[in-house]
C-alpha cells in the first residue's frame, strides 16, 4: 500500500465519523493553541517590561543604601547621605557620571479642602526630570533656587491631581497640606503609569531639601544616617555604564571606610532589571507552556482510545484486507497514518486557535503599552506541527501494531 493510498483511506474514515474525529482532536487543538498563545504572550510581556524599564531613563543606574542581606546590614549599617551624593556628582571622583538625582521619599496624608489622599512624597532635585525622562504637563517644575530656599512648592502626579481635584478645577496655584504643612502647587506631571518600584502618577514632588529639613526632619536627639532613599545616576553613555558603577563603588567604599567588608549599598542597572524580568517572565512562560502541553498528552491518549475502538469496529475489514493479500506493514501503515492525520489536523486547528488567542491578548495588552504585541513566530508553528505529528505517531503506534497482528481467519469470523 502506498502512502497516498493510506492517506486517502484515513481521510475517508475520518469523514465518515466527523463528530467523533472532532471530539478526538479537541485535546490536541487546545494543547497546541495554548502553547502557541502562551509563547507569543510571554514574548509580548517581555517586550512590555523592557519598554517600561527603558522608559525609566537612558543609561540609568539605581543606587540604594543597604543590601538584601540583613546580616550584612547589621555588620555594616547602611547609609546614603547628601555628602555621598555630592561626592558622586564630582567629575573628579566619577568622570563617567553625567547627572545625579537623589530622592528622599516618605508616605504622607495630603489634604485639599475636604479631600484627603495618601500619597508618596518624593523629595527630589530639578535633575530628576532629565534623569527619569519625566515631563510636566501643566505649570513648571521647581528650580535650584527653590531647592536652596527650601521652598514649600509641590508638583502633583497625574493621579494625585485627579483625586485631589475631582471636579476638574485647575490645581496650579492652589494650596494643599502635606502632614499639616502648607504647600503651593506649581505643576502637574504628565501621565506616566506604573514603573519599577513605584507609580509616578501617585507621587507628589517637592524639593529634597524641604523634605529633609522641613517636612520629614529627624526628631531631636537622633542622627539621620540615611538622608537619601535612592539615587538615580545617569552615565555619560551606554559604553561608560560599567565605568560609572566602578567609580561610584570606589567613592562610596572610601567614604564608608570599607576596606575588607562587603558593600553596604546596592547598585542596580537597567540591564540588570531587564535581565531579571526576562528571566522571570521566561520561566513563567515555560512553566505555563509545560502545563498546557499536558493537554497534548491527554489528546494523545484520546487518539489512542479512539484508534483502539476503530480497530475493534473494523476487525472484519482488516480480515478482508489480509485475505486479499494485505501485509502486516500495510495494515500498520493504514492505522498509523490515520492517527497521524487526526493529530496533524488537530495541530493545524490548534495553530489557528493560538493565532486567535494571541490576537485577543494583543488587544488586551495594548491598553498598557503599544510595544506589547504578541507575535507568533515560525519556531512556534514548527514546534506545534512536529509535536502534533509526534503525538500521532507515539499514540497511534500501539493500535496500528495491534491491528496488524490480528489473525485474518478470526477477524473474518468477528461479528
Amino acid at each position: 500500500m502506498s502512502l497516498s493510498e493510506a492517506f486517502r483511506i484515513a481521510l475517508s474514515s475520518l469523514l465518515a465519523n466527523k463528530l467523533r474525529a472532532i471530539l478526538t482532536m479537541l485535546g490536541i487543538i487546545i494543547g497546541v493553541g495554548a502553547v502557541i498563545a502562551l509563547l507569543a504572550l510571554g514574548g509580548a510581556i517581555q517586550n512590555l517590561v523592557t519598554s517600561e524599564l527603558n522608559g525609566l531613563g537612558s543609561n540609568l543606574i539605581f543606587l540604594f543604601g543597604g543590601t538584601n542581606d540583613p546580616e550584612q546590614n547589621r555588620r555594616v549599617p547602611p547609609r546614603l547621605t547628601n555628602e555621598d551624593v555630592a561626592a558622586i556628582s564630582d567629575p573628579l571622583n566619577a568622570p563617567a557620571v553625567a547627572v545625579v538625582a537623589p530622592e528622599f521619599s516618605r508616605r504622607a496624608l495630603v489634604t485639599y479642602s475636604a479631600t484627603s489622599y495618601d500619597a508618596l512624597i518624593a523629595g527630589v532635585t530639578p535633575e530628576y526630570l532629565e534623569v527619569r525622562n519625566a515631563q510636566v504637563a501643566e505649570g513648571v517644575f521647581f528650580d535650584q533656587q527653590a531647592l536652596g530656599l527650601r521652598s514649600r512648592m509641590a508638583v502633583l502626579g497625574y493621579r494625585v491631581a485627579e483625586n485631589l481635584f475631582p471636579d476638574g478645577s485647575d490645581p496650579i496655584g492652589q494650596r494643599i497640606r502635606i502632614n499639616g504643612v502648607m504647600f503651593r502647587v506649581i505643576g502637574v506631571m504628565a501621565e506616566r503609569g506604573g514603573s519599577f518600584a513605584s507609580n509616578e502618577d501617585d507621587q507628589i514632588f517637592i524639593p529634597i531639601s524641604t523634605a529633609q529639613d522641613r517636612l520629614f526632619a529627624p526628631t531631636p536627639g537622633t542622627v539621620l544616617k540615611v538622608e537619601v532613599s535612592v539615587v538615580y545616576v545617569q552615565a555619560s553613555s551606554d559604553e561608560t555604564v560599567d565605568d560609572a558603577i566602578d567609580q561610584i563603588t570606589a567613592v562610596l567604599r572610601q567614604r564608608n571606610n570599607l576596606t575588607y567588608q562587603d558593600n553596604n549599598f546596592t547598585i542596580v542597572t537597567q540591564e540588570d532589571l531587564v535581565s531579571s524580568f526576562a528571566t522571570i517572565t521566561g520561566s513563567i512562560t515555560v512553566f505555563l507552556g509545560a502545563i498546557a502541553a499536558i493537554s497534548l498528552v491527554v489528546g494523545g491518549i484520546g487518539i489512542m482510545n479512539i484508534m483502539l475502538v476503530s480497530v475493534t469496529e473494523r476487525t472484519r475489514e482488516i480480515g478482508l484486507r489480509k485475505a486479499v493479500g494485505a501485509r502486516r506493514s500495510d495494515i500498520r501503515l493504514q492505522f498509523l497514518v490515520e492517527a497521524m492525520v487526526l493529530s496533524l489536523m488537530g495541530g493545524l486547528l490548534g495553530i489557528a486557535l493560538g493565532y486567535g488567542l494571541s490576537t485577543v491578548g494583543t488587544i488586551v495588552l495594548s491598553s498598557f503599552s503599544e510595544n506589547a504585541r504578541a507575535v507568533v513566530d515560525l519556531n512556534s508553528i514548527l514546534l506545534a506541527t512536529l509535536t502534533s505529528i509526534a503525538v500521532g505517531v507515539f499514540f497511534g503506534l500501539y493500535p496500528a501494531i495491534r491491528a496488524s497482528q490480528l489473525n485474518p481467519i478470526q477477524a473474518l469470523r468477528y461479528e
